[in-house]
């Protein structure tokens, strides 16, 4: 019961990372909002939580909205009385193809999904956790934010920019006891942007030149993220900000 009475919201989380962290989060106690734009894949993770005896409630919310981001901190107060953690998993990619095919609207979803997320969960969540004197992000960021394939440029720099500006937060909010960490998986076939990070078919050959890059010799699972980001939000993490946890089986040893 690492997060025992711990309230705590996961975006992205009807399937993938996001479904594994919220699962996860509630086995240790705390009480999870299920944010998601796909209502059944939402509602079936916040049913198996409460099935399996835990606290959840599914809350549809577009993370690049601001009034979104108004309800689904406004549902955790109202819900369950306070908000504690924030975990910012939601993410989209364009398909793996050269710079110049990418569009100015692709350019422009995946800086709205993955970076203007984090800046707009901040804007809401962080007067609640100045009122509390605490609370802790965890973003979810990427290896490729640090080290870049190539055909996924705008992705990359997506993901680099959370890093930074998640640094960037933990030095500022430190004073108001708000901690900001990042955790960087390594790319997994069990997401659903796995067949856009191969360019459209995850081909046993294109799994095979994924895998060889990865020392541990598997990829990465939702389990695997879901622990990280346990620690991250746990007491145990009090005095943890401003780091980005690499869970990538040793692709990246920086």
């Amino acid at each position: 019961m690492r997060l025992d009475g711990k309230v705590a919201i996961v975006t992205g989380a009807a399937s993938g990372f996001g479904e594994g962290i919220a699962k996860r989060f509630a086995r240790e106690g705390a009480r999870v909002l299920v944010s998601d734009v796909n209502v059944r894949g939402g509602g079936r993770v916040a049913g198996e939580i409460a099935t399996d005896g835990g606290k959840a409630l599914f809350v549809k919310s577009d993370v690049t909205r601001a009034q979104d981001w108004a309800g689904l901190v406004g549902a955790a107060q109202a819900s369950f009385g306070k908000l504690d953690v924030v975990v910012n998993n939601a993410g989209w990619t364009h398909r793996k193809k050269p710079y110049l095919e990418v569009t100015e609207a692709e350019f422009d979803k995946v800086y709205a999904v993955n970076v203007k997320s984090v800046y707009l969960s901040v804007l809401h969540a962080l007067p609640v956790f100045r009122k509390q004197r605490g609370g802790c992000f965890v973003n979810i960021a990427s290896t490729a934010g640090l080290r870049p394939r190539p055909g996924l440029a705008v992705y990359n720099s997506s993901k680099a920019a959370v890093i930074l500006l998640s640094k960037s937060l933990a030095a500022e909010l430190g004073p108001d006891n708000v901690r900001v960490n990042c955790v960087n998986p390594v790319f997994s076939p069990e997401t659903g942007l796995s067949a856009e990070f191969a360019g459209g078919t995850l081909s046993p050959e294109v799994r095979a030149a994924y895998l060889a890059t990865i020392p541990l010799g598997r990829f990465s699972t939702p389990m695997d993220v879901a622990n990280a980001c346990v620690y991250l939000a746990s007491d145990e993490a009090a005095y943890v900000t401003g780091q980005t946890l690499h869970v990538n089986g040793g692709m990246a040893m920086i």
